[in-house]
């Protein structure tokens, strides 16, 4: 069998449309669209037709749309410009443990500079709490930031209600929702979001282009300053071709959205079943069911994820372990310790997300392929030797499944 590729979380494919889509304006139109010439304004046409198809998507007006170079670029301008625009109101800000380090980093470098940050926890499943939001909302509160799905164990956010309990109280509200737009339903105005970062090689785009939705009448300060490009809102010449990818990646999004998710939540849930029933000690991570369609994590007992991952890459299979930016570290997930696994658990996590051109089959090969590995791996493993079920640390955690 060809190379399998489970690990669209960490990156999606360039659909062939959104290549072809991109390819004139690296050869024909490829003037800077701030320039008043044909050449410039026929590559802001083109932008403008993007930014409308982002829109769109995310059922904003296409003025509310910034392009930025990345979503970890929209996610650090949505807490550091927010930040900087409202430092008269107020400066604390509310997030959760197990946000993406674009999210959690920037926290940090905030708090560095003196503002004031809570970190809500989240249950078992990876759930924030709607009430925790609004008990730590404060007089001094001026944005709270909750991504709208994780993107190790694929739980999905009441957004809705965390955003509404934010209007409520006048505080602004941000969604990293990187890993859920063009795979699910995302419309800002039912999400109660004031802003929302989104990455175009997410959704079968280009990478090195993202966006970060603004409501209108927020006021944001630039990170980027210079020649007031995006409405003043993120200066530098727009990378066009990148723009107009992602543009046609939200338009064809939109399209094939209800296909795709039926597609990637069948193989999600015959990659579940399978896994927790052929590999014994093993567990669910995330929600068992408000959770992204194309997400399985899995944690397996008594070995690496490296080691997992290394040998099913060696058979040709593409997964992570843990997330795609913590990967080549050592050290256990945030995300995984935060739901209270213990370190044990996390090390031996394993994240596959399935996408639109997977097939049954693949899921099949997958599971015929897996559970030898884990069994290999366990024989070489100094911790499994002589250890039941109920030696494991975590082995009462509410994922644990019943045993095989």
């Amino acid at each position: 069998m060809k190379s399998i590729y489970f690990d669209h979380a960490a990156t999606t494919p360039p659909r062939p449309e959104v290549v072809a889509a991109m390819l004139p304006y690296y050869h024909e139109s490829w003037g800077s669209p701030s320039s008043f010439h044909s050449s410039g304004q026929t590559a802001r046409e083109g932008m403008e037709r993007a930014r409308e198809q982002v829109a769109a998507l995310l059922g904003s007006l296409p003025e509310e749309i910034v392009f930025t170079g990345s979503g970890t670029e929209a996610d650090n301008q949505a807490l550091v410009g927010i930040s900087l625009a409202n430092q008269k109101k107020g400066d604390h800000i509310i997030t959760a443990t197990i946000e993406h380090h674009a999210v959690l980093h920037t926290a940090k470098f905030l708090e560095s500079h003196g503002l004031k940050l809570t970190y809500l926890p989240v249950d078992a499943t990876g759930l924030v709490d709607p009430d925790d939001v609004r008990k730590a909302i404060t007089e001094r509160t001026i944005l709270v930031s909750i991504m709208h799905a994780n993107n190790e164990i694929g739980t999905i956010q009441p957004i809705g209600e965390i955003g509404a309990i934010c209007r409520e109280r006048d505080v602004l509200f941000h969604t990293d929702a990187v890993q859920t737009v063009g795979h699910v339903p995302v419309n800002v105005r039912e999400l109660n979001t004031d802003l929302l970062s989104l990455s175009a090689h997410k959704l079968y785009g280009p990478k090195g282009v993202g966006a970060l939705f603004v409501r209108k009448g927020v006021r944001i300060a630039p990170l980027i300053h210079g020649g007031g490009h995006e409405r003043g809102r993120r200066s530098s010449t727009e990378n066009v071709p990148g723009i107009v990818g992602l543009g046609e990646a939200a338009r064809l999004a939109a399209q094939d959205m209800e296909w795709e998710m039926r597609h990637s939540a069948k193989l999600r849930d015959s990659l579940i079943e399978g896994l927790l029933a052929r590999v014994p000690n093993s567990l669910l991570a995330g929600h068992p069911t408000q959770r992204l369609p194309n997400n399985t994590s899995v944690c397996v007992r008594y070995i690496e994820g490296e080691s997992m991952l290394l040998n099913l890459d060696f058979e040709g299979i593409a997964v992570s372990s843990g997330s795609a930016c913590t990967s080549g570290s050592l050290e256990a997930s945030h995300v995984l310790l935060a739901i209270g696994l213990p370190h044990d658990a996390a090390h031996g996590s394993l994240r596959i997300s399935v996408g639109r051109g997977n097939t049954p089959a693949e899921v099949d090969h997958f599971l015929n392929v897996f559970p030898p590995i884990v069994e290999k791996l366990r024989e070489m493993s100094p911790i499994s030797a002589g250890q039941s079920a109920d030696d494991w640390p975590g082995a009462d955690h509410p994922h644990h499944p019943p045993e095989h």
